[in-house]
């Protein structure tokens, strides 16, 4: 009798250890054969963003690296996955598929397809829940509804107890002779024909081999300081492993099996941050149209400004706001922004400049490497005050007692903002202010080497609230 041979439908969930579906294919014996399908519709509307495009590239590439070194390697294939998974499973006499389910929407009608086509032919599926400690959509209130605070959503989830436990997969396991039309990497054009990438390889090591120095780091360098750390953006406190976790190249599993080595407030506080990131997948997963539509219905009809050069400004960081400005570089330099000045540039967007939060989600949605439908998607509403657990509308953030209170010293501004290196720090957050003398010593002209505020933040904060009280009219 000829051994069985499995497919193992790779999507976002680039690794190798800690895989179920590799686990769970060898265990049956055997071959199994690493596949991954591009497809650009299964996002839907949302297909991936130029940084996401760029990591992706190099994630396969280690994935690819990282197989072959266990005397298997990665299939790369395009189209349409349910066409794809029939042709392969039937050319190689794969008997049974094994996939990571997710929650987006147009996912999982992808899912659903390839389920009722496989089933059709005789080819068996079998899906696993590896990217969350509960598959979304488990966990309930009493009524049976889905919760819309986070903080009674992570009570139930810690009672119902994280699973730490993580699948063991063979140092070595084979995979069957590979079949035809298989595609090199480069055929995926991934990679941008322009290199703007140079601040991204300086900044990451995409891969399964990254997201384990990253977790590494952040246990022996930041844990530690997490908890009181992580609003500070000029120290590096925060684990950057969101993109990992996003791409699927560690799990939450792994992190928090190795947070329980740890202890302490910082490892509590951290996993509580994966927590928020169950709690997003989870609303997506009931709320289907997150992406979209406002979640209070109140900000349905909201008075948007339309403000082309507002929102220009914003993109590339030149608001007249120090600290806006340095993030929304970060974010155009290294693919990322520390996450509390996320919050910061959220807010003067949607609340100082008066720009529908949809926009915002979209700039990040091509510009970060974390980008994440649920993720973005959650967090944006939170800003806008219009989505679960959000801060209400009028907490209206402001820029520079923000960076008073979180860059004292000016240290983010100075490395994102070079032209105000010099500006002391009693000024650096608000220059405008700075007598004229102090500007020439730091060899700043405003409106020449550094803008105007292209608002004023107290007009725009009345303004906001205006249009606050409008919509409820």
């Amino acid at each position: 009798m000829s051994e069985p041979v499995a497919i193992v439908w790779y999507r976002r969930d680039l690794r190798i250890e800690d895989h179920a579906g590799i686990a769970a294919a060898c265990d049956h014996g055997g071959h199994a054969l690493p596949l991954y399908i591009h497809d650009e519709r299964e996002m839907g509307d949302w297909s991936l963003g130029a940084a996401s495009r760029w990591w992706l590239h190099h994630s396969l590439q280690a994935l690819s690296s990282g197989l072959e070194a266990r005397g298997s390697y990665l299939h790369l294939r395009r189209g349409d996955p349910t066409e794809v998974l029939v042709d392969v499973a039937q050319r190689i006499g794969a008997t049974s598929i094994y996939f990571e389910r997710r929650c987006e929407p147009a996912a999982r009608a992808v899912e659903s397809k390839v389920e009722q086509a496989c089933a059709r032919v005789g080819i068996e599926t079998h899906a696993s829940n590896d990217a969350f400690f509960f598959e979304p959509g488990t966990i309930a209130t009493g009524q049976g509804n889905p919760y819309q605070v986070f903080t009674p959503f992570w009570k139930r989830c810690l009672q119902e107890g994280v699973d730490y436990s993580t699948a063991s997969v063979p140092s070595v396991f084979p995979s069957p002779s590979e079949p035809a039309d298989g595609l090199a990497l480069s055929a995926l054009s991934l990679l941008p024909k322009v290199d703007w990438a140079t601040g991204l390889r300086a900044e990451w090591h995409p891969g399964y081999g990254g997201a384990q120095e990253a977790l590494q780091c952040f246990l022996s360098e930041s844990v530690h300081r997490y908890a009181e750390g992580r609003d500070r953006p000029a120290e590096r406190w925060t684990s950057g492993l969101s993109p990992h976790l996003h791409f699927g190249e560690i799990s939450p599993r792994q992190i928090a099996s190795a947070l329980r080595e740890v202890r302490g407030e910082g490892a509590s506080s951290f996993l509580r941050e994966l927590g928020w990131r169950e709690f997003s997948h989870h609303l997506l997963y009931h709320f289907p149209h997150l992406d979209q539509h406002p979640l209070r219905e109140q900000f349905a009809s909201f008075p948007w400004c339309e403000d082309r050069d507002g929102l220009r400004a914003w993109q590339i960081g030149q608001t007249g706001y120090p600290l806006v400005d340095a993030g929304m570089r970060q974010l155009w330099q290294t693919g990322w922004m520390h996450n509390r000045v996320r919050m910061i540039v959220g807010s003067f967007l949607v609340k100082d400049l008066l720009i529908d939060w949809r926009r915002g989600a979209e700039w990040f949605w091509d510009t970060l490497v974390d980008a994440d439908l649920a993720n973005n998607s959650m967090g944006w509403q939170w800003v806008a005050g219009c989505g679960a657990d959000a801060a209400p509308f009028f907490r209206i953030f402001n820029p520079i007692s923000q960076g008073e209170k979180f860059d004292q010293e000016g240290t983010y501004v100075r490395r994102w903002v070079p032209e105000l290196a010099q500006v002391p720090s009693r000024y650096i957050h608000a220059p405008w202010r700075a007598p004229d003398h102090v500007l020439r010593t730091a060899g700043v002209t405003l409106g020449s080497d550094y803008p105007e505020p292209i608002v004023d933040h107290a007009f725009a904060r009345q303004r906001a609230l205006d249009a606050l009280q409008k919509s409820k009219a």
